[in-house]
């Protein structure tokens, strides 16, 4: 299974939030830079990182955070937040994204999304699947979509879709572990899919058990920079999971 830090940027500082509450955000370090590279010194070699600011205008607005952990580091990256256009898709491509999330657009513009799907390769988009009480949850968690979030992923399973995030929201950032049941449905109703737990992971233990049920990689982000999980487990015991 693969292990995933997360860095989540506003005004191009590395933070985290509650339950997506962006009344509740902590600052971790102004330079996300900085922190990438201690990933990347600590043997990782993926980074989800969040355009937390893009999510709510929209559109990208700290593509230059990519590029220049892109170009500093090996880190192969996948970014979210803010893309709704193609333009948006590849200049986060151009700055050297391996992948791309696509969240709140893949509920509100279908079309785009499986055009996305058609132009780039299904291997390159990731379908953001965000849940909160089973349902999906758009625009930085802000609005409830009402659509199951099951149903959700095995419709665009079968437009082409190979990875899916799934983040329940009641788990991000709370340490409290992560939402076991519902990946293990997604995972039932979905064959063959490349589940990525994200929210909640607060120990080695529950990463170990996300791998047991079958997720292909986790995202680590609160855990991290709480001191829950330390660099030198992800040197000495993570990479072998």
């Amino acid at each position: 299974m693969r292990i995933i830090p997360a860095i989540d940027i506003i005004d191009g500082k590395c933070v985290r939030l509650s339950q997506g509450d962006y009344n509740q955000k902590t600052v971790y370090n102004e330079n996300p830079l900085e922190v990438a590279k201690e990933f990347e010194d600590a043997g990782l070699k993926y980074l989800h990182l969040v355009d937390l600011d893009g999510a709510k205008a929209k559109k990208v607005v700290n593509w230059k955070v990519l590029e220049s952990i892109v170009s500093k580091t090996s880190l192969q990256v996948d970014f979210g937040g803010g893309l709704r256009t193609t333009e948006d898709v590849q200049t986060v491509f151009n700055s050297g994204a391996k992948q791309i999330t696509a969240g709140s657009i893949a509920v509100n513009d279908r079309e785009t999304v499986l055009q996305w799907i058609s132009e780039f390769g299904a291997e390159k988009i990731i379908l953001g699947a965000d849940a909160k009480n089973g349902r999906i949850a758009t625009h930085g968690w802000l609005d409830d979509s009402g659509l199951d979030a099951i149903d959700f992923i095995s419709n665009y399973q079968k437009e082409g879709i190979e990875y899916v995030v799934c983040t329940d929201i009641a788990k991000d950032g709370m340490l409290q572990g992560p939402s076991i049941e519902l990946y293990k449905q997604i995972l039932s109703a979905n064959k063959g899919l490349k589940l990525i737990a994200s929210g909640g992971v607060s120990s080695i233990d529950d990463l170990k058990e996300l791998k047991t049920i079958g997720c292909e990689a986790a995202i680590v982000g609160k855990a991290i920079y709480e001191g829950r999980i330390l660099i030198d487990d992800f040197r000495n015991t993570i990479l072998d999971l």
